[in-house]
């Protein structure tokens, strides 16, 4: 009998696969991830552009050559804001408008020195600090009005 010797070889391991390029999974998750991240940073410009512009629009208010028109001006501004909210806010009169501009954050306004909104556009002197302090109260409450926080 013949007896053929068998040449027997070593176990050859296959080449593991390559990282790239991936498989289609991966492509939709870094398409998905992708399309997130765009999202996002557009949404936030957006929405950073916006508050720029009503922060803008507020401020044209100092323009006013007299204090009384700026008060008048920082009224009328709060006035079409306060309609995002409630469309009779801007008829509301006296305390129940300075109520109203207080929300549900304390008294800055009834109590506060935006109390000016009242009487500041009928006097005839208004001192620049009073005057500073309502546009800073009113300014923070305008852009609060116009992102619609009550």
């Amino acid at each position: 009998m013949y007896m053929a010797t068998l040449v027997l070889r070593d176990v050859h391991v296959p080449v593991s696969p390559s990282w790239w390029p991936p498989a289609p999974g991966w492509w939709l998750v870094f398409f998905v991830i992708v399309l997130l991240v765009a999202g996002v940073g557009t949404w936030r410009f957006v929405v950073r552009r916006r508050h720029r512009t009503w922060q803008r629009w507020f401020d044209a208010t100092e323009d006013a050559p007299s204090a009384a028109e700026q008060v008048a001006a920082m009224s009328e501004r709060l006035r079409r804001a306060a309609r995002r909210l409630d469309p009779a806010a801007d008829r509301l009169q006296g305390e129940a408008w300075l109520q109203f501009l207080d929300g549900k954050r304390g008294h800055a306004f009834s109590q506060g020195p935006g109390r000016l909104l009242l009487e500041g556009g009928y006097r005839r002197d208004v001192p620049p600090k009073e005057l500073a302090a309502a546009a800073a109260v009113a300014r923070v409450r305008f852009l609060e009005l116009m992102a619609g926080v009550r």
